[in-house]
């Protein structure tokens, strides 16, 4: 029965704090977020960091993802392809050479400070989705080039992240990684074009309660894990799900009904267990490093990403509003994290030190966001911070 609280409490909290912070002139996420931290042990403790909540969060951030394809116009991803490879290849050079000085400024051996850049590269855009729907950008060419640039950082950092545990003597078969992940995307592709709209068509007339809508969250699901079995990330799996679907008949009537059971519970729950995770135990002593490394981290992958989003012929003031939504390295780079503690890549010290970093760079990006995308300074001034951060 304790669940059971624990999810009333969520709901109840995330939606009076999601409330407040729109109040406050930020997006409802922030308000979502920071909740968690204060309902859970870090604070208050009245929502435990257990595994049952961390697999409702998880069935959240896949329906997040979902939806997202859902709203994707293919036609507009297209023509955005260019400028999203710039955006995630700028995104990732960047805090990826910045990191690894960090980490030889810290005494780490190469492949440890390569492990800490490659660490501070990778991107979670399942909270800019969310800041994205609500400043009515998902669909723009803004959103659909953050989106497209999200699949490419995936798939770029997780390759990446194979070679380095090899040459770390990992057992890890590079050509294996990297022949699943050709074989994942050319599959998806094949069953998104051929099979979800007869699976569809199937399941549509069947005489039961919901029956299409079950269907969608069915091919939603296996997108998903299929994606997680082969190394590619579950939200990259269910976001392809849901491009699959946007392209059919039955879209708007499925997106209305997953929208309505993912909002209800699901995607709460999933706000919520980030700031739940966070633990303040032991590093008392590191404030100057996760001051340090938060500014890189945020810094580095903001101006990774503008400049590549410049380069594609962008607005300054866009730009660095594409920046600021790669910014949060969300749940992608806490799995990295986990890694490199179990191959003692890193300290259990430095691990919980980057699990506040990753926290901060999560809560920031929605305010970043809007900030940018609605004007917050003028373009003349973001072209000349953007200038002076990357020496030009």
């Amino acid at each position: 029965m304790e669940l059971i609280f624990e999810l009333a409490l969520i709901l109840f909290a995330t939606k009076i704090a999601g409330d407040i912070s729109v109040k406050l002139g930020q997006p409802s996420v922030l308000g979502k977020l920071l909740i968690g931290v204060i309902l859970g042990p870090a604070m208050l403790g009245f929502v435990s960091d257990t595994k049952t909540l961390k697999d409702l969060s998880q069935i959240g951030v896949i329906l997040l993802m979902f939806i997202a394809g859902m709203e994707t116009d293919l036609n507009e991803l297209r023509r955005t392809w260019k400028a999203s490879t710039l955006v995630g290849i700028s995104g990732i050079i960047v805090p990826l050479v910045s990191g690894y000085l960090a980490g030889i400024l810290m005494n780490m051996t190469t492949i440890q400070a390569l492990f800490l850049g490659l660490l501070l590269s990778a991107t979670s855009v399942s909270i800019s989705v969310q800041a994205l729907k609500e400043l009515n950008k998902i669909k723009s060419k803004e959103g659909t080039t953050i989106l497209g640039a999200a699949v490419i950082d995936d798939v770029l950092v997780i390759i990446a992240l194979a070679f380095l545990m090899s040459m770390a003597g990992g057992e890890v078969n590079l050509t294996m990684m990297i022949i699943q992940k050709v074989l994942f995307f050319i599959g998806a592709i094949l069953v998104a074009w051929k099979v979800v709209p007869w699976v569809l068509k199937k399941f549509a007339p069947l005489k039961v309660t919901e029956s299409l809508i079950s269907g969608a969250l069915i091919i939603c699901f296996l997108f998903a894990y299929i994606a997680e079995i082969t190394g590619v990330a579950a939200i990259i799996g269910a976001y392809i799900a849901g491009v699959a679907i946007s392209q059919t008949d039955y879209k708007h009537k499925i997106f209305e009904k997953v929208e309505t059971i993912s909002y209800s519970i699901f995607v709460p729950v999933f706000f919520t267990s980030i700031g739940v995770a966070v633990s303040f135990e032991g590093i008392s002593g590191n404030f100057g490093l996760i001051i340090g490394l938060s500014f890189l981290a945020i810094l580095t992958k903001l101006i990774g990403a503008a400049v590549g989003a410049k380069i594609a012929h962008f607005s300054w003031q866009n730009s660095l509003g594409i920046g600021a939504a790669m910014v949060s390295r969300g749940e992608v780079a806490l799995i990295i994290a986990t890694l490199g503690l179990e191959t003692k890549l890193i300290s259990q010290e430095l691990f919980a030190v980057l699990v506040i970093v990753v926290l901060v760079t999560t809560i920031v990006t929605p305010p970043m966001m809007k900030y940018f995308f609605n004007g917050g300074a003028k373009p003349t001034e973001l072209k000349n911070v953007a200038l002076s951060k990357i020496g030009i």
